[in-house]
């Protein structure tokens, strides 16, 4: 097997008294789709913003290609973003900018230097013929359906053209053809443009769709990661509740009231 391309070893994590993360220790290869499941809460988009060092982790060890990120300077880090991005939830797009304006932020954030207004116009063409919607430059986010406001945030991620991509809930608050077509991105995107991903979502069916493995969080560590087959065939009543959407037959409604 390959060596793994991150890895995160004993990585804490606490906001106040609320620990996020006692002893987080996952793997992540090249070329693969990992999907993060868990409860809402439990520190599935910590995990990824801890990556990119928008969070510092307490203590513990992020490693990219063997490089330590938790110690980086900050013109370090700047760099591996260029080679990380991230599709927030929501898109996170500026409503006062275009379009094309949002998907070439990230290429002025980091490439401005390196490339032509007209380098980055055809990037932002480019990006944006990627996820289906060409042309759209000149229109404003509030002018997009929910749906194409996620893509316009994928595009936007993929015009740094970076090695990993990052998936905040991709499809939430979406409809079920919308989160289909999310979904059918996600897979051609690792195909075409050679990415390894990480997907965090509570959606099981998109999980199980896009996933070469997945990783369940829950009480501040990984309680299982493996295969799809893995999950399903997993008899941790944890994990096999949280998957079918049972809850475990010991919770009372008092104690799903207080979680």
């Amino acid at each position: 097997m390959a060596e793994p391309l991150i890895r995160f070893r004993d990585v804490r994590k606490a906001f106040g008294p609320k620990v996020i993360y006692r002893g987080l220790n996952l793997d992540v290869f090249p070329g693969e789709t990992l999907t993060v499941i868990g409860g809402s809460g439990v520190g599935k988009s910590v995990m990824l913003k801890m990556l990119i060092r928008l969070l510092d982790a307490d203590d513990g060890s992020i490693t990219f290609h063997g490089d330590e990120i938790t110690r980086m300077k900050e013109a370090k880090i700047q760099l591996v973003r260029r080679r990380i991005a991230m599709l927030f939830q929501g898109a996170a797009l500026f409503d006062s900018i275009s379009v094309g304006d949002n998907v070439a932020y990230g290429l002025h954030e980091h490439y401005r230097e390196e490339m032509t207004p007209t380098q980055i116009a055809e990037r932002v063409d480019w990006a944006l013929s990627l996820v289906g919607l060409p042309g759209i430059e000149a229109m404003r986010p509030s002018d997009l359906s929910g749906g194409m406001k996620k893509r316009v945030g994928l595009a936007r991620a993929i015009a740094v053209q970076p090695e990993v991509l990052l998936y905040d809930e991709p499809t939430t608050g979406l409809d079920p053809i919308n989160t289909e077509r999310i979904n059918h991105l996600i897979r051609g995107l690792k195909k075409a443009l050679d990415v390894t991903s990480i997907v965090v979502t509570h959606d099981m069916k998109s999980a199980f769709s896009i996933s070469d493995r997945m990783a369940m969080v829950q009480g501040g560590e990984i309680i299982l990661s493996g295969s799809t087959a893995d999950f399903q065939a997993s008899t941790d009543p944890r994990v096999a509740s949280f998957i079918n959407g049972v809850a475990p037959v010991n919770e009372d409604v008092e104690t799903l009231l207080r979680a």
